[in-house]
């Protein structure tokens, strides 16, 4: 999911009558932009299976690019499955894009290590240290130290995430090697002699800046959901706070309201 292109109507979302669509500046280039909003459009109906595309002038115009570029665009979506070109007819679309999310957002200590546990990501440490963690005094105690652990995870290929880990030292050292090759969650809940007596998390929605736009191959300032969590033991010492940044397209929210 992108907002790199933005579609001022209803019309311009179906393909007929914008004019200039506005593109945001990022390393992702024009024609993986168009070709993203051409797949929105597929994937929420409004370019429906069996629907021919509007003709090559037309999206060079709605789009203000040249006809290569259009043409970079249709070709990603034809590999992908979703529209085939037919000579002396024109394109049509014949395939959906995948509709399921890699990460459910849960509300139980034990659902979330399920979670980390079924994806099994390939985990990306891209750097590591060890300092203070950036604990408001509201959220618990700080710990003596912090092991600091930023990675990538990714799942069939696809990077879905960034995070930055801080985790009690002492707790690390118990296990480094560890902590360093492994989801930490589920193995921070099977260790003995660790209680997690409270878990905390907020989401909100924010943008990718441009680090993380690349590490995860969005536009800069494309729709992220932002997630800090927060363990704490039973002395109210923050022992696990991880600062998680998914992929919009990545996350699927369910909550059971009451009557």
């Amino acid at each position: 999911m992108s907002t790199a292109l933005r579609p001022t109507s209803r019309a311009a979302a179906a393909g007929t009558g914008a004019r200039g669509a506005h593109f945001l500046e990022s390393a992702l280039p024009r024609y993986a932009q168009i070709a993203d909003l051409m797949r929105q459009r597929i994937a929420r109906g409004l370019w429906p299976h069996g629907h021919r595309l509007p003709s090559l002038e037309a999206l060079m115009a709605e789009f203000g690019v040249a006809r290569v570029t259009v043409r970079q665009a249709i070709d990603i979506l034809a590999r992908e499955g979703l529209v085939s070109p037919q000579q002396g007819r024109g394109t049509f679309v014949t395939g959906t894009p995948r509709r399921d999310r890699i990460i459910n957002v849960v509300t139980t200590l034990d659902e979330l290590a399920r979670v980390y546990e079924d994806t099994q990501p390939k985990i990306v440490n891209i750097d590591e240290d060890v300092g203070s963690a950036p604990i408001d005094a509201a959220e618990g105690h700080a710990a003596p130290g912090y092991a600091f652990m930023r990675r990538v995870h990714s799942r069939d290929g696809r990077p879905y995430c960034v995070i930055n880990i801080y985790l009690d030292e002492r707790i690390f050292r118990k296990s480094p090697a560890a902590f360093r090759s492994r989801t930490v969650i589920p193995l921070l809940k099977s260790m003995k002699g660790v209680r997690i007596a409270s878990a905390h998390q907020v989401l909100t929605i924010g943008s990718a800046d441009m680090e993380v736009a690349a590490l995860l191959g969005l536009p800069v300032n494309a729709p992220v959901a932002e997630v800090r969590r927060v363990f704490k033991d039973a002395d109210d010492t923050v022992v696990y706070l991880a600062e998680v940044t998914y992929r919009g397209d990545a996350i699927r929210l369910e909550m059971d309201l009451q009557p």
